[in-house]
């Protein structure tokens, strides 16, 4: 009879038979393992999205149905949103960078104020 090689589970430690290439005891101690390998990134993840989200909802909302609108940066900070967090930036053809929360954008201008406005998609 062919003996065994033993290992021990990832997750408990208890000693598991089977495959040569099994690393868990039972889908528990599997699901117990990678949950807590992948709750810090996930965790990291759900709060920049959840940002995200809520900067795109201000913008949403204080542009309304506006082309285009100036508003006091502060007004903007008192509402909840976070200049730290955005998906992308554009540049344009004089130099001014706009930064994009998926289709709402803003321009930082003097005076503490922004210039938010909505990109059309082509």
């Amino acid at each position: 009879m062919k003996e065994e090689n033993l290992r021990n589970c990832l997750e408990c430690k208890k000693a598991i038979r089977g495959r040569s290439d099994k690393r868990f005891c039972d889908d528990d101690c599997r699901n117990s393992y990678n949950y807590r390998q992948n709750s810090d990134q996930t965790n990291l993840i759900r709060k920049i999205n959840h940002t995200l989200r809520k900067n795109r909802r201000i913008l949403q909302d204080v542009l309304g149905e506006e082309g285009v609108l100036k508003i006091s940066k502060e007004k903007m900070l008192l509402q909840g949103f976070d200049l730290k967090y955005h998906t992308h930036n554009f540049t344009n053809a004089k130099g001014q960078t706009y930064y994009f929360i998926y289709e709402y954008g803003y321009l930082l201008l003097e005076n503490n104020l922004l210039l938010i406005v909505k990109r059309v998609p082509k």
